[in-house]
């Protein structure tokens, strides 16, 4: 599975890349399936201002998941979190089919 990280309006730095990875490394635990997860990591003009988007290129389409926090390594944490839920949903519907 391939991971690219994409940060918008700001340079991350190595610690965050590596948080980046090593969690989204986990959703392939899921759907042996995923070729690719792109990843944005933007600043935004809000209380909660940094945002993570995770986009997964699963069979039969692509999975995208958006969350704020304050911080980049917790919106990081609840966007793979919600991915894994919507993986796991997703192939259980490729299963019914």
């Amino acid at each position: 599975m391939e991971i690219r990280v994409q940060s918008l309006k700001f340079n991350a730095d190595q610690k965050l890349l590596d948080h980046v990875e090593k969690k989204v490394s986990k959703l392939e635990k899921f759907d042996e399936g995923i070729s690719s997860v792109e990843v944005s990591l933007t600043l935004m003009e809000r209380p909660d201002n940094k945002c993570a988007k995770l986009l997964a290129h699963v069979p039969g389409g692509n999975l995208m998941i958006e969350r704020s926090a304050a911080t980049f390594e917790e919106a990081v944490n609840e966007a793979v979190d919600a991915m894994k839920e919507k993986i796991k949903r997703n192939k259980e519907k490729r299963a019914e089919a």
